[in-house]
């Protein structure tokens, strides 16, 4: 192995420790939980080593980098998650290599995604973003519908062609009353998973927490975690 590849390796042994650690604490099987890996800034030859260590989901917030990474990585058995905020003129190009686009929050980019998901003959997996800091706008500081919009958005994905509703995600708030309660903010999102799940009985997926509060989503529930710099290290300042 290389050093870089170790490095790599003893930090994804290190978050698999607290993932197990926190489900045994919650009484939830190991296998409940899937660890996504957020790649962003870091190069291909790092997603290529995670793959190799057995990774088998990776993340991206910018089209301009996933892009042509997923392009350099399409021989590997990876599923892509897009994760930030998405504006529709990328749509084309993050249907070609998402699987799952965490990130919807408003009824334009749910008709844009699912006009690409027809052209390119695909299937792209949606999560509604949930933004427990939506103010007066109904939108997040970082993206995200109010959780009072989950249900209309929800059922436009569910009825659009080429879109399939997987569930919900967030992203803990840094204001309002949610701010610095990792916790309650992930156990409200649990709730709304099982109000959405009533109506959408296959949208079971929720995904939240990250490299510094994985376990209190683990605790409250959630299915995926999207870990960055606990695997990959500090990320290098963008010039």
């Amino acid at each position: 192995m290389t050093d870089r590849k170790d490095d790599i390796a003893g930090n994804l042994a290190r978050v698999e420790e607290r993932i197990a650690a926190a489900c045994a604490a919650a009484g939830r099987p190991r296998e409940d939980v899937t660890l996504i890996v957020v790649t962003k800034t870091y190069p291909a030859a790092d997603v290529r080593a995670l793959a190799e260590l057995g990774v088998r989901h990776v993340a991206e917030n910018r089209d301009q980098e996933a892009a042509p990474k997923a392009a350099e990585c399409a021989d590997l058995p990876l599923s892509w998650h897009f994760v930030g905020q998405l504006q529709t003129n990328k749509v084309r190009s993050v249907v070609g290599y998402a699987d799952v686009v965490q990130s919807v929050d408003r009824a334009r980019l749910v008709t844009a995604l699912s006009k690409e998901a027809v052209r390119a003959g695909r299937e792209v997996g949606c999560l509604i973003q949930v933004a427990f800091d939506a103010g007066e706008s109904g939108r997040g500081e970082r993206g995200g519908v109010a959780p009072a919009g989950i249900e209309e958005l929800a059922d436009l994905v569910a009825r659009s062609e080429g879109l399939r509703l997987d569930g919900l995600m967030t992203v803990a708030p840094l204001t309002g009353e949610y701010a610095g309660r990792q916790q309650a903010a992930f156990e409200r999102l649990m709730d709304l998973s099982t109000d959405l799940r009533r109506n959408h009985p296959a949208a079971t997926m929720v995904s939240a927490g990250m490299s510094a509060d994985l376990e209190q989503a683990v605790a409250a529930g959630a299915t995926h975690v999207r870990v960055g710099t606990a695997v990959l290290g500090v990320r290098p300042r963008l010039g």
